[in-house]
């Protein structure tokens, strides 16, 4: 992986770009102190207590006359280096302690070095869970793919960290996964502000009935498709309804799923439960009134697609198939 002065070059470009992206953050600023923060690393002070590393850099770059977020951000910039650690909260600061541990994550990644079992010889799990504090906790809106750089492997490492450190909190792993599971989701604020509604829906009873709903229309569609080897995603043709509850269900399904939609749109991760829990009347009524696998092969298949529909509306909100009963 280099030197610590080819460490140090990457962690100033990544600390400049992150500024730009970090409110009231100034990129120059940024990368004054990543280019300064390891420095002390060659001194006979940090050489006989290592745990002054970067404070001791801060001392010397105030003596030398560095600005007050330079200063700020070298001394913090290890921090938080565990779970009770104070978090860093000044723009430049966060910057560079983001991009430091960033930058040993995706270098270790590429090189195939990932944490195995127990064994975690260059506490990446610790420079994850720190890199999620920084985010969480200052609320900074950032893709981790596009951002962060992150590929496949270190995103899953990511959300497997997000797991340990929300733990405390209350919050249900399955329900990270299932909002994770959407395509394209990779904003660490906005994945727990999804949790956070879906945990709170699905304590109501509106909640429970209509995960059971889902499951029951989903193992139904799923039991077909792997029988017949093929998908029952098609439009559903109105033409066959042959219940009032089919045509019920089908417009609730059509109404809930573009204003639940709407609202994820708007992140009102509130408003799109308060929609969805709209489906479970209808959803009951079909279950109780319909009979899907019927000898007439149209009416079964269009029995199915309108399943297959819920499974998709539900899956707007989060994927529901991850969702433990």
């Amino acid at each position: 992986l280099g030197s610590i002065q080819e460490k140090v070059l990457r962690v100033a470009v990544l600390a400049e770009g992150l500024a730009s992206i970090i409110p009231n953050c100034d990129p120059s600023k940024a990368k004054r102190a990543a280019e300064l923060a390891k420095a002390d690393l060659v001194t006979g002070m940090v050489g006989e207590f290592p745990d002054l590393q970067g404070i001791m850099g801060s001392y010397y770059a105030k003596a030398q006359g560095e600005v007050f977020e330079v200063v700020l951000a070298m001394a913090e910039h290890y921090a938080p280096q565990g779970p009770n650690d104070i978090c860093p909260t000044a723009p430049e600061s966060v910057a560079v302690a983001i991009a430091d541990k960033i930058d040993s994550l995706l270098e270790f990644f590429a090189i195939d070095e990932k944490p195995t079992g127990s064994k975690d010889p260059f506490a990446l799990r610790r420079a994850a869970i720190g890199v999620i504090r920084l985010i969480t906790e200052n609320g900074l809106r950032l893709s981790l793919k596009k951002d962060l750089r992150a590929g496949e492997d270190l995103l899953s490492f990511f959300i497997g960290g997000l797991k340990v450190q929300q733990k405390g909190k209350g919050t249900r792993h399955d329900l990270i996964d299932a909002v994770f599971s959407l395509k394209g989701e990779d904003d660490l604020v906005r994945i727990l502000n999804r949790v956070e509604a879906l945990q709170n829906f699905l304590g109501t009873d509106n909640g429970e009935n209509l995960v059971s709903g889902y499951k029951r229309a989903t193992n139904i569609v799923s039991i077909e498709e792997k029988k017949f080897g093929k998908s029952y995603g098609g439009d559903v043709d109105q033409r066959l309804f042959r219940e009032p509850q089919e045509r019920e269900l089908f417009e609730s399904l059509e109404e809930a799923s573009k204003k639940a939609e709407s609202a994820v749109n708007d992140e009102d991760f509130e408003k799109a439960m308060a929609e969805i829990a709209t489906l479970r009347e209808p959803i009951d009524a079909f279950f109780e009134a319909v009979t899907v696998n019927v000898g007439e092969e149209p009416i079964r298949l269009n029995r199915l697609r309108i399943l297959s529909k819920i499974r998709a509306s539900l899956n707007t909100i989060a994927d529901f198939s991850k969702i433990k009963s």
